[in-house]
């Protein structure tokens, strides 16, 4: 190899710009500053780094960021109710509306008690009236009139959260707390099995306090679960039902006797479970 040829190939990577002797220095000036101005593009076209966190709109922790519907808000008073309240009188829905699932039966009040026939799939009602949404005590009676499905959804405040009490769902017999940890009645501790008649009035009792809650029925322990540091929720279907609600599915039910009040000295039973 000679010394030319040694020097060409030392030189072959890098990049050269040749200019005709011809060119004056104004035209080598502009395409100078062309070749830099392209460079300076490249980079700041550059996309940012995959999975960049955007610190303004990070959920927290487990709480999927979904915004509210204005079915989610509902239009309940934001006064609170600080003593003993009975929530119907037995001869109007007073605010008590009508719950717009769509396919709902038809709401009727009659003998003292709000009837909710079958509907495709959900009927029920929506408290619209003051409401306490920690240390409280809700007190019903339900029954089944038709059908084999829950008779008696019960949609409750627990803090901000909703959640809901079903008995006789799922063919009949199922009771228990819809959703502890996104787990529903069927599918966490909280699950019972219970015969229920057609046409028989049960005593509900619900109890909600920051670490537990309890429900009885007919004074028996029905639910006695510690909530605490748990995900509290419900399911999607009853969304509509926030923040207070009662509903059936595919079965007509009845409801009388609603009570609430505020409760103190924390829940009623041990952390021992009952069941």
């Amino acid at each position: 190899m000679t010394a030319r040829n040694a020097t060409n190939n030392s030189t072959s990577h890098r990049p050269i710009l040749f200019v005709p002797r011809s060119v004056g220095l104004d035209v080598l000036t502009i395409l100078l500053v062309a070749l830099l101005t392209l460079c300076g593009c490249s980079k700041s076209g550059s996309p940012a780094p995959p999975n960049e966190p955007n610190d303004s709109e990070q959920a927290e922790p487990n709480e999927s960021k979904v915004a509210p519907t204005a079915a989610a808000q509902g239009d309940a008073s934001s006064e609170t109710i600080t003593t003993e309240t009975s929530l119907f009188d037995g001869k109007t829905l007073g605010k008590w509306k009508i719950t717009e699932f769509g396919g709902q039966g038809e709401v009727v009040v009659k003998d003292g008690a709000i009837h909710m026939d079958i509907g495709q799939d959900l009927t029920g009602i929506t408290w619209t009236g003051p409401l306490i949404r920690m240390d409280y005590e809700i007190t019903l009676d339900a029954m089944r009139t038709k059908g084999s499905d829950f008779f008696c959804g019960l949609t409750f405040p627990f803090g901000d959260k909703p959640c809901s009490l079903i008995l006789g769902g799922w063919g009949g017999s199922l009771c228990g707390i819809s959703n502890i940890d996104y787990y529903d009645a069927a599918n966490n501790e909280t699950t019972r099995m219970i015969s229920f008649e057609n046409n028989k009035w049960y005593h509900v009792r619900l109890r909600i306090t920051p670490d537990k809650i309890e429900a009885w029925l007919d004074d028996e322990v029905l639910v006695n679960v510690n909530v605490k540091g748990r995900r509290i929720d419900i399911r999607a279907e009853v969304d509509l039902s926030q923040p207070l609600g009662i509903a059936t599915w595919q079965t007509a039910g009845a409801v009388r006797n609603i009570i609430i009040k505020p409760v103190t000295g924390g829940p009623a039973l041990s952390d021992e479970p009952s069941f």
